[in-house]
Order: structure tokens, then C-alpha cells, then sequence
């Protein structure tokens, strides 16, 4: 053999070299030279640096010239200057010794400051106290509550209210109460922000149409209605909701009921309606936008959220 008279080593090393790939050597090569280089490279020390003299401190100190905390600010700015409100806030409202008509606010029936009404809630007061102090499923029910579910139903000519202790979660736990994971819901892109965090919580589809817009809304619905027919055994257990406002809060804007009606019948949807402004504001009894456009309650529509901010403060 040509390697009988050779060193094993020279043997093993030949064997080495000859079957590993030459990019290996390489490699190991560059990383031997580098972790040499590391133990042999002079280490890096700051305190090396040359300090400076007192002299040149000073300089540096004395060229130095800092920026003012906060930016010069005109002192005619309007924001140094706000104006107090004197008095009881209502339909007019009193700044600055002048009066002036209140648009911002949800009082635009003028409960606010009318005197009959101020003489029954204080009367309200001695009786029940400022509050219920407790949820309704539990503790928190009294007999005005009942009695007030009982003449909203009556003037819906619905079947049953129910009466929530605070506005905001009224449609916010609604909508996920009725709609689950696996449904779809169409909502309006206008909706208010109570809508939107019951949209997050029912953890369905959502799916927005432009505002008001009904040709948009018609071209979601032939959409999910074709995907229907490609899967029918998933549209049997999937569930369409439409979301909608009377009034919106955001535009002051009229939903066009009448052609949702229309939808809901050809699209089989469940109608939601938020009534929070149009409620005691629209109709010839004002009982909303199903009074305005003459549409049977009970008949058509699933659920009328009522956020009566401005009817008695804080309600749903």
C-alpha cells in the first residue's frame, strides 16, 4: 500500500481532506484565523481616552446652549383663555355673564330645566333614593321599573321591554346575546361606538356596507347569498344579521328603513335598529323611524335598542 510507510496522521489527514468539501476547509480556516485574531487583539478600554482639560469643559460648557422645555406659546392663544360656564347647563347656557343657545348636547327635547319634570324627579329621589344600587338581575329592580317596561311596550305595540340601567351596554351586550361565532352581520360603516364594541363582542363575520349606501349593501348580500348556495348545509345554521341606526349619532342622518325592510325579507335577515336618537324625536307619536316610515314594529323588526340619552339621561 502507498501509505504502509506513511505516519497515521499523515494517513487521517489525507483522508480528511480528501473527502470533506473544499468550502468546509475554507470555513474552518477563516473561523481559526478569526478566533486567533479575538485572543490576540489588544482588548478596548474607554479609560485609554485622553480626558479633557478643565479649560476645554468650560468651552464645551459655555458653547452649549439648551432648548426651553416647551415652545414659545402666543398669549392671545384661545386655549390660555377658556371659558366657564355659570349656572345650570341646559337649553341655554350662561359663559362668561352672556347667554347662549346649548348645541352641544343631547337635550334637544328641553327636559333639561323644565320645571315639572325637576319637581317629579325629586320626588323620585325621596322615594327610591339616586339609584338601584345593584344589577337588575339581581337586586336592582324596583317596581318603577317594571312599570315603565310594561308603557314602553305599550307605546311600541310591541310585545315586552326590557329596561337596561345604563345606555352604552344596552346594544353593546344585545347584539352579542343574539349573534354568535359562525354569523354574519351587515353593518352600516356609520354606526355608533357602542354598536362597534358589540360587533367585537358577538365575535361573528363583520361585514361594513358604505353608509346609507344600499346598492353596497345589496352587493353583500348577493355575495354571501351565493356563497350560501355553494354551501348550503353551513347557510342552514348560519345566521344574517343587518345593524343599523334610526338616527345616526355620527351624521345626523336617517337610515332609509323602508328599503331594509324590503332586504330583510328577500335576504332573510334579522333587523337590528338603534334607536338612541331618533326615539320621542321623529315620528307623528314619536316613536322613531318605524313611526316616521309607518312600519309595523312586532312585524318586521327583531330589536329596537333605545339609548334614551336624551330622553331621561341614562337608559337603555
Amino acid at each position: 500500500m502507498i501509505f504502509e510507510s506513511c505516519d497515521p496522521f499523515r494517513i487521517a489527514l489525507y483522508h480528511i481532506i480528501g473527502e470533506v468539501p473544499w468550502y468546509h476547509l475554507v470555513l474552518e480556516i477563516f473561523l481559526l484565523v478569526w478566533i486567533v485574531g479575538l485572543l490576540f487583539r489588544k482588548s478596548y478600554r474607554p479609560s485609554d481616552v485622553a480626558e479633557l482639560t478643565e479649560k476645554e469643559k468650560e468651552e464645551l460648557i459655555a458653547e452649549w446652549c439648551p432648548e426651553p422645555l416647551v415652545p414659545d406659546v402666543d398669549t392671545q392663544n384661545p386655549k390660555l383663555h377658556p371659558f366657564y360656564i355659570e349656572g345650570k347647563v341646559g337649553k341655554f347656557v350662561t359663559i362668561n355673564g352672556q347667554q347662549y343657545l346649548n348645541f352641544a348636547s343631547l337635550n334637544f327635547l328641553g327636559f333639561i330645566g323644565n320645571q315639572k319634570i325637576e319637581d317629579r324627579a325629586i320626588q323620585a329621589l325621596h322615594k327610591y333614593g339616586v339609584g338601584s344600587c345593584g344589577p337588575r338581575g339581581f337586586y336592582g329592580t324596583m317596581d318603577v321599573h317594571l312599570e315603565l317596561e310594561k308603557r314602553i311596550a305599550q307605546f311600541l305595540n310591541c310585545e315586552e321591554s326590557v329596561l337596561y340601567s345604563y345606555g352604552f351596554p344596552t346594544i353593546a351586550s344585545v347584539i352579542p346575546a343574539y349573534a354568535k361565532r359562525g354569523d354574519v352581520i351587515f353593518c352600516d360603516k356609520g354606526v355608533n361606538f357602542a354598536i362597534l364594541k358589540g360587533l367585537q363582542a358577538s365575535r361573528s363575520r363583520v361585514e361594513f356596507f358604505e353608509h346609507n349606501d344600499m346598492r353596497d349593501l345589496e352587493r353583500l348580500l348577493e355575495l354571501q347569498a351565493e356563497k350560501d348556495r355553494q354551501n348550503p348545509k353551513k347557510a342552514k345554521v348560519t345566521r344574517r344579521f343587518l345593524v343599523v341606526e334610526g338616527i345616526y349619532v355620527n351624521y345626523g342622518t336617517m337610515c332609509p328603513l323602508p328599503r331594509l325592510i324590503e332586504m330583510k325579507w328577500k335576504y332573510k335577515l334579522r333587523l337590528f335598529i338603534d334607536e338612541s336618537v331618533s326615539f320621542g324625536v321623529v315620528g307623528a307619536r314619536g316613536r322613531g323611524v318605524t313611526d316616521y316610515f309607518g312600519v309595523n314594529v312586532s312585524a318586521t323588526i327583531v330589536l329596537k335598542s333605545l339609548l334614551c340619552d336624551h330622553i331621561v339621561g341614562s337608559s337603555g
